[in-house]
């Protein structure tokens, strides 16, 4: 995803378009992956990072998502639910 994001601000360029729409929901999930995982999304995909925090600087998509930490609470509650 970084090399296709590239130096641009958004994968349609200079502005949010519909990859964009379509990938942001995944951000919600990097705390519990890292969390879980053990490790840093950033130290390895930081261009991805960067366009995550662009993305949710638009009102609009940061009202639209669930906060990464009841994301990390539902995933505890399933590894609960299914004895992980």
């Amino acid at each position: 995803m970084e090399g296709e994001l590239g130096d641009k601000h958004f994968f349609g360029g200079d502005t949010i378009g519909f990859i964009d729409v379509a990938l942001v929901p995944i951000t919600c999930w990097f705390y519990t992956y890292e969390t879980l995982g053990n490790f840093s999304i950033e130290a390895e995909c930081h261009k991805l990072i960067a366009w995550a925090k662009r993305c949710l600087e638009k009102e609009s998509v940061a009202k639209s998502l669930p906060h990464p930490h009841k994301i990390y609470e539902y995933a505890l509650e399933q590894k609960k639910k299914l004895g992980i």
